[in-house]
């Protein structure tokens, strides 16, 4: 397998484990109730924290750019692209989407936003290699 359709095995991992801990983060599942809760249908979930807050959005950040890298890579691998320009998107995405997430937690606006910007930079490198 190449190097760029490990990086979307490792994406589709990430995003799950964030999807994962946005839920277990909102229900408070380290404690009994909100285990309980983070086992059932999540009716009558309490109000999200700040932070909570904060990783449901990261979460779904994750899962969006995750469609679009995937689309990407894939098109690109099934086109012929070459690996070297495509695997060079794909690290520069993965690595800032890493560095996106603690800082989206953190709640650093501005550095969330750069780190962002990097990983479409990233996907701007896969479709450069497209064409």
């Amino acid at each position: 397998m190449t190097r760029s359709l490990n990086l979307v095995v490792y994406m589709a991992l990430l995003t799950w484990l964030m999807l994962l801990l946005a839920g277990l983060i909102k229900a408070r599942g380290w404690t009994p109730q909100g285990f309980l809760l983070a086992l059932g249908n999540r009716e009558n979930m309490p109000a999200a924290s700040a932070m909570a807050g904060r990783v449901s959005r990261a979460a779904s950040n994750t899962l969006e750019n995750f469609v679009l890298f995937a689309a990407l890579v894939l098109v690109a691998h099934a086109a012929g692209a070459p690996e070297s320009r495509v695997a060079l998107g794909a690290e520069v995405f993965f690595w800032a989407r890493l560095v996106y997430i603690p800082v989206y937690w953190a709640g650093v606006a501005y550095l969330r936003t750069a780190v962002w910007a990097v990983s479409i930079a990233g996907l701007a490198i896969i479709v450069s290699a497209l064409l």
